[in-house]
């Protein structure tokens, strides 16, 4: 970790909810933020008594519920030219044609997964969702869902590891590559469903 980072961690004891509410919302809007660590580290002193689980699941969700809405609005100002501009660099460019292709190819269950099995791409998606006219009311329940599984994953291990934050990262990493391949058995199995059920269907009428 940085020299960053390491502050960060030494102040998570002393202004624990503040500080996972402040990076969670920053997270959420693009800015480097080391947030799962923070979050992991975060469990770890709810797991030793040292801060409230109440307090810190709900700054951390709350934190990334609006910072998911501030890019939301971000996005829907600044419409299509936003992500022009945003997509003149490479790394941010193809960050924004992933999560366009995201919403694209899974609409809602995009937006979903963008909070925490593909996070990275989540912030573009918030930009892009607003810049694209893509509905509020779907983006904030989707989105909510999705983060309560994000904040409740990492301090959750966080709490399991107490402490451990080498160990806990791992298994957070485990545990996101066993449900992406949870997931995409799941869309597969729904496609093949749905694919036979159109073949039936035209069977029947033909």
């Amino acid at each position: 970790m940085n020299a960053l980072s390491d502050w960060l961690l030494g102040l998570v004891p002393t202004y624990g909810p503040w500080l996972i509410g402040a990076s969670t919302f920053l997270s959420c809007l693009a800015l480097p933020v080391p947030v799962s660590i923070l979050m992991l580290t975060a469990g770890g002193f709810v797991a030793s008594g040292d801060l409230g689980a109440l307090q810190i699941v709900v700054a951390a969700l709350a934190g990334a519920v609006l910072g998911d809405q501030a890019g939301f609005r971000i996005g829907r100002i600044g419409g299509e030219p936003l992500l022009a501009r945003m997509g003149r660099d490479p790394r941010t460019g193809r960050l924004i044609a992933r999560a366009v292709d995201q919403m694209n190819r899974r609409g809602a269950i995009g937006i979903f997964l963008t909070r925490w099995l593909f996070s990275p791409v989540g912030p573009y998606a918030n930009f892009a969702a607003g810049a694209t006219g893509y509905a509020w009311p779907g983006f904030t329940l989707w989105g909510v869902l999705g983060e309560a599984v994000w904040v409740g994953l990492y301090i959750g291990l966080g709490y399991g590891f107490a402490g451990n934050i080498e160990a806990a990262s791992d298994m957070a990493g485990s545990v996101l590559g066993i449900l992406a391949g949870v997931a995409a058995m799941a869309g597969f199995g729904l496609w093949l469903v749905n694919a036979l059920w159109l073949d039936r269907t035209k069977a029947a009428r033909g």
